[in-house]
């Protein structure tokens, strides 16, 4: 049985090539409404759904006798990524890390290593009106921030999102619920009704519109903060769903050897 910690649109071009490869696999996600994600396939494939803890996952390899991890969640989902590695090398259980590529950076964009530097006290963020591309689960770190800038958030149109915009104090005018791939047109729309600023968003590459944001940044003169994908020394790496796909074959191989 193969693990796909999903939750991504990668993890649902990962899971087409385990059902094309006739593998058995299991797919995680934390949330009923990622289950969406799914939907075309759920009858081929297990879902689990809910956060497991660190002390939970070692009982869910065991149980579903899992003999390859594949890792295609959100490059920003450290602690899952964190805590299978340590239980794979642990176990001597293979792991695969599908990263979606980097997009390459124009000089004219501004990136930093994380949120909480935004929030000194010479931020670039000081009475401007910003817009916040970075997850309604980040969005708390901004709780308090409201008195010292005009903050927007765009957030993924689930109930958990929209909870998660109301408890860090954003009004229902200051939250717009929209799930990517967001068009140029809109994107570039959504910054001039606002009268945006400072726009900030995480390197989420293209899935995440990170080519888009850029593009418009630069049409706009709008400055665009980008915060840094974690550093996370992961056992195996592949960026690109045909290297994937050549991994599941090269296993199939092995396995029939």
């Amino acid at each position: 049985m193969i693990w796909l910690i999903g939750g991504t649109s990668d993890s649902v071009s990962i899971a087409h090539l385990l059902i094309k490869h006739q593998l058995n696999f299991i797919i995680t996600v934390t949330t009923n409404t990622a289950t969406q994600l799914y939907q075309s396939i759920s009858s081929q494939c297990q879902i689990f759904v809910g956060k497991l803890s660190p002390s939970e996952i070692p009982q869910f390899l065991t149980k579903h006798h899992i003999s390859l991890v594949i890792d295609a969640s959100h490059p920003f989902a450290v602690n899952i990524s964190h805590t299978v590695i340590k239980h794979c090398q642990e176990l001597s259980l293979p792991y695969l890390r599908y990263e979606r590529p980097n997009i390459t950076q124009s000089t004219s964009l501004s990136s930093i290593s994380s949120l909480e530097s935004l929030l000194k006290e010479n931020s670039p963020l000081h009475h401007k009106r910003v817009l916040l591309t970075i997850g309604a689960k980040f969005l708390h770190l901004f709780r308090n921030y409201h008195p010292k800038a005009t903050l927007y958030a765009r957030i993924l149109p689930y109930p958990e999102s929209i909870n998660l915009a109301y408890e860090a104090n954003f009004s229902c005018d200051r939250i717009i619920a929209l799930r990517p791939p967001i068009s140029p047109e809109l994107e570039k729309a959504l910054w001039q009704m606002w009268n945006i600023d400072i726009v900030v968003t995480k390197a989420g590459g293209k899935p995440g519109g990170e080519d888009i944001k850029q593009k418009i940044s630069q049409e706009l003169n709008i400055p665009l903060i980008v915060i840094e994908r974690p550093k996370i020394d992961y056992p195996l790496v592949i960026n690109n769903i045909e290297e994937v796909n050549t991994f599941l074959a090269s296993l199939l191989d092995l396995s029939k050897n």
